[in-house]
């Protein structure tokens, strides 16, 4: 009887937190489409931005160049730092425990730190200025841990017998790697990738030092530019425009459910082949 109680107890904190967790994001949902849905106008997505329009496509552009330069750096360092971590390191090495303890220290500095290390080395060390190519690189040094420690996790949850079963019928073990353990870890991978563009589509502080606040679609990679992020900010701390930085908050929201259904057909095709 007590057992049974007990397990009725924890069963009914199970759904309520569950509920409660359902409610907040239908909560904060409605509100963000409430206050954002009535004020998306025409004249948001002009091609240039100006005090009458306040334009948020040139920050739309600036985000996805950003996101996509961003994993172009982090994704191909991470994924084969985590290869050779799980399939040609020897387990338990010194060098395996000290990269695994400075990704997870990385994984935890703030991101204004970030930000200020871009901003005295990016910025003013190298001469890059308040540019695309600072930023970038600064979230690319941001979001690496991430995708190599998830990356990592998803290659060593590929059972040994695939690896015993190839090297079996003669592949080496490169091959191995590419044909057999890389595509069995591919949801994995990319969820760790999801994960990586929504930090760079959030991020604010690390790009307000590095990218710089220029409502404009920078003519070059060493231009300054701004993030939906920022725009929304921007927009918002003026307080001249505070329905406008609603829906870029609903703008913004449809881009990160883009994204994710993107990425969950191509987890599901990844799956399937």
């Amino acid at each position: 009887m007590k057992a049974k109680t007990s397990s009725l107890i924890l069963k009914a904190a199970t759904w309520g937190a569950a509920g409660m967790t359902f409610a907040a994001l239908l909560f904060l949902l409605g509100y963000i489409l409430a206050m954002g849905i009535p004020h998306l106008k025409p004249s948001l997505f002009e091609a240039s931005y100006n005090s009458v329009n306040v334009s948020l496509l040139p920050a739309l552009v600036d985000t996805v160049i950003v996101v996509a330069l961003s994993l172009l750096i982090a994704v191909p360092l991470g994924l084969f730092t985590a290869i050779y971590l799980v399939e040609y390191a020897r387990r338990g090495s010194r060098l395996v425990r000290v990269v695994r303890m400075g990704a997870e220290t990385l994984s935890g500095i703030p991101s204004i730190v970030y930000g200020l290390f871009g901003l005295l080395f990016f910025v003013t060390r190298l001469g890059w200025g308040f540019s695309v190519m600072a930023g970038t690189f600064t979230l690319a040094i941001m979001i690496l841990p991430l995708i190599m420690r998830t990356s990592e996790e998803s290659l060593k949850a590929v059972p040994d017998s695939y690896r015993e079963g190839s090297f079996g019928l003669g592949a080496g073990r490169l091959r191995t790697v590419f044909r057999i353990v890389l595509p069995a870890a591919g949801p994995g991978i990319l969820a760790g990738v999801i994960l990586a563009v929504g930090r760079i589509v959030g991020e604010t502080a690390a790009l307000i030092y590095t990218l710089g606040t220029v409502a404009q679609v920078p003519p070059t990679l060493f231009d300054s530019g701004r993030t939906l992020a920022i725009h929304m900010y921007a927009l918002s701390s003026e307080g001249l425009h505070t329905g406008e930085a609603y829906a870029t908050s609903v703008v913004l929201l449809a881009v990160v459910i883009g994204i994710n259904a993107l990425s969950r057909a191509l987890a599901r095709r990844i799956t399937n082949a």
